[in-house]
């Protein structure tokens, strides 16, 4: 598995998002986000882009517009969050084909081993959720 910045970028986008959209009920803007994370703005564009059209967020536009969540805290996981950012979750090289070395060559020795993996993290990330993550935030102290 290879959990790049782009799924680590975007699960902390998102926790920020939740706790700034539950302190000021409002619509979160991404400079906002930027600013707090150390996150490029126009990566973060990209980055919501992509859960928006994965219906994770909804775009409100205008004045005080920005983003907010499209389903509830504890509906949403941090599998949802990687996998809408086009984030794989495979550990094996063959992206599950089972030609592990090349077309036609069949699945390698530890094939089976990586595609147990993968059902473990994505059991393991489906079960975290966005309400999880911020209950922790808040347990470690942070605002």
């Amino acid at each position: 598995m290879r959990l790049t910045t782009k799924g680590r970028f975007a699960v902390t986008a998102m926790i920020d998002l939740a706790l700034h959209q539950q302190k000021d009920a409002k619509p979160v803007t991404l400079a906002g986000i930027s600013d707090r994370q150390n996150i490029s703005l126009s990566y973060l564009e990209q980055l919501f882009g992509k859960l928006r059209r994965n219906a994770v967020v909804d775009s409100v536009r205008g004045p005080g517009g920005g983003y907010q969540l499209a389903r509830s805290v504890d509906a949403i996981t941090v599998a949802d969050i990687i996998l809408a950012v086009d984030e794989p979750l495979d550990a094996t090289h063959c992206e599950g084909r089972e030609n592990c070395h090349g077309e036609g060559t069949g699945k390698c020795m530890t094939h089976d081993l990586w595609t147990s993996l993968n059902s473990k993290m994505t059991e393991f990330l489906d079960s975290v959720s966005l309400q999880k993550l911020m209950d922790d935030h808040h347990a470690k102290g942070g605002v």
